[in-house]
């Protein structure tokens, strides 16, 4: 019998799969993501940490060999008011944040608002 894996049990497996480095910035970043909106859901989806709002892909953190991106899936909406946001296209953009060194809190959790404002 198939039992369901519980959000929080996929949240624990993705952090236990990462590297170290990789795992600091990741968890930096999740905690900034939460205290700015903590009514986001989070899940694991495509291999990554997704945050959705209202059921809608609103962020995910997405890891590379060097660096973590806090990916914004409607980010092209509030690039104009943050030039620290990469990316083209219609509307995904992210921020890089590299290993071992300090993610700007701040600026994170100004940036979910921005994004969570620009879907509601």
């Amino acid at each position: 019998m198939r039992t369901t894996v519980r959000p929080a049990a996929l949240v624990a497996a993705y952090f236990d799969n990462l590297a170290p480095d990789e795992r600091a910035t990741a968890q930096a970043l999740q905690r900034a993501v939460l205290e700015a909106a903590p009514g986001l859901e989070q899940t694991v989806k495509w291999g990554n940490l997704v945050f959705t709002w209202r059921g809608t892909n609103a962020l995910a953190i997405v890891t590379h060999k060097t660096h973590a991106n806090l990916q914004f899936f409607q980010g092209a909406g509030i690039a104009p008011q943050f030039p620290q946001l990469e990316g083209s296209g219609r509307g995904v953009r992210h921020l890089k944040c590299r290993y071992r060194q300090p993610v700007d809190e701040a600026l994170v959790r100004a940036m979910v608002q921005a994004a969570l404002d620009e879907l509601a």
